[in-house]
């Protein structure tokens, strides 16, 4: 276990260090969710016009049945 004590303050590259991989790590995430909004968004969009095309074939054929 590490004690408060035996810790260094980290240094001022550490810091730096620190803020630019925490702004790549939420830029990488925020793009993971970007892509899966996406394909959720691509994905609904191609089961509606799939159910809009039954639908107006069904329709055809109850007029022309």
């Amino acid at each position: 276990m590490i004690n408060d004590r035996d810790r260094r303050a980290p240094t001022a590259a550490e810091r730096e260090a620190r803020k630019v991989f925490k702004a790549v790590r939420a830029k990488e995430a925020m793009t993971d969710y970007a892509k899966a909004q996406k394909a959720l968004h691509d994905n609904r969009e191609r089961l509606k016009a799939e159910r809009l095309a039954r639908e107006a074939e069904a329709a055809n054929r109850t007029k022309a049945g």
